[in-house]
């Protein structure tokens, strides 16, 4: 897990606060914290749990992830997973059957791309090292170190 990054979260509660047009009481009321607490994460001398950020969210109308990857809890890429999946599962036009399938199959979807990123990865690292087959770049066949010189 990412270490918090405080600072960055607190500027952000605020700018969602002031774009809410909330007055620090009236989010730390609807939040359920103190008002010196939420002032003291808004400033940066605050780390809050996982719990205080769900709360903050849920007054600010804003997803509780998007203030876990603010808090350094979560990374974008967790963030757009989550938030996919939340989407599928509260989705009221397809049933519980179908919401399991299309899960299944996302994240077959998933599994899939990161195999093929990484064989990607891979291979790229490969030939920039110089460990694959053939000449490297500027080489021609014969002057590759990975074959033998032609014998005459």
């Amino acid at each position: 897990m990412a270490s918090l990054n405080v600072g960055n979260l607190g500027e952000y509660l605020r700018e969602q606060r002031r774009h809410a047009q909330l007055s620090l009481r009236q989010l730390a009321d609807a939040a359920g914290v103190s008002n010196p607490y939420l002032s003291q994460i808004e400033r940066g001398l605050r780390k809050p749990s996982a719990d205080i950020l769900q709360q903050l969210a849920k007054a600010l109308r804003i997803s509780a992830e998007t203030l876990y990857v603010q808090a350094g809890m979560l990374d974008e890429r967790e963030r757009e997973e989550l938030e996919t999946r939340a989407v599928i599962l509260a989705d009221p036009s397809i049933n519980e059957r179908q919401k399991q399938v299309l899960l299944q199959i996302y994240d077959s979807f998933r599994k899939e791309n990161a195999m093929d990123a990484e064989a990607g990865a891979e291979a790229a690292e490969a030939a920039g090292t110089g460990t694959g087959t053939g000449a490297g770049a500027g080489e021609s066949p014969a002057e590759s170190s990975d074959t033998p010189p032609p014998s005459q």
